[in-house]
């Protein structure tokens, strides 16, 4: 299928504005160039075009939001000019298996501020000496290419890195949870502090019962000695 007929069915009818994600990989590019893709793409985000026979980026629309861009497997040897120009706002660019031989491929690259992480895998640059050094000393922007860093650390998925751009998840489940385990024992801690003080005041109120309780039988003892007493009068009189 052809890029452009791809494209077409992509859309199901919407409104161009309305996509943030495009994918058309492994469609056919008729003369190398992009097609069907327009400027009316305004709120477009990330775009996969793996695998479609692209060797020019000549035609590529102007695409100010997009952020991710997946050109891997194609023929691209150079005009990677035309990226900063049609999206000076890329974070994420992948190259990887396309026909790029020097650096100077990707001195073009320099005007793209935004962009984070760059794949090259399975390009002939890679087998450059001192490749990595040379491509994050000419693109001091990038911390990660081909996956890592400059001290060989993996660069995050994509989940991780949306989490932490909407909101830095990273250690606060673990702070909330140890405030919690404390909580808990705070409240089994003065849970156990009112049964203790329940206990305590049970204990009084059994000790006051009994207290009662004697203080009855001691009246009711005293009222049967009066009661033998005076029996022992009425014996004498008689």
């Amino acid at each position: 299928m052809d890029m452009k007929k791809r494209i077409t069915l992509e859309l199901r009818s919407r409104n161009p504005a309305e996509i943030a994600e495009l994918v058309v990989d492994n469609s056919r590019s008729a003369d190398g160039e992009v097609e069907g893709l327009t400027d009316e793409f305004t709120e477009l985000e990330f775009l996969s075009m793996v695998n479609v026979g692209l060797s020019s980026l000549a035609k590529l629309p102007s695409l100010p939001k997009l952020r991710k861009l997946e050109l891997s497997d194609n023929n691209l040897s150079g005009s990677l000019e035309t990226l900063s120009e049609k999206c000076p706002n890329l974070t994420y660019l992948n190259l990887s298996g396309n026909k790029i031989k020097e650096l100077s491929n990707v001195e073009a690259l320099q005007n793209l501020k935004s962009l984070q992480s760059l794949d090259l895998f399975n390009c002939e640059i890679t087998s450059l000496e001192d490749y990595r050094e040379s491509v994050f000393e000419l693109l001091p922007q990038v911390t990660y290419l081909d996956g890592f860093d400059q001290e060989d650390n993996e660069a995050p998925d994509s989940e991780a890195e949306d989490e932490d751009e909407d909101g830095e998840d990273g250690a606060g489940p673990t702070g909330d949870y140890d405030d919690e385990d404390d909580e808990e024992e705070d409240e089994d801690g003065s849970e156990g502090g009112e049964e203790d003080d329940e206990d305590e005041e049970d204990y009084g109120e059994e000790e006051e019962e009994e207290e009662d309780q004697a203080g009855v039988q001691g009246q009711k003892r005293k009222r049967d000695v009066d009661d033998e007493g005076e029996e022992d009068d009425d014996d004498e009189d008689d």
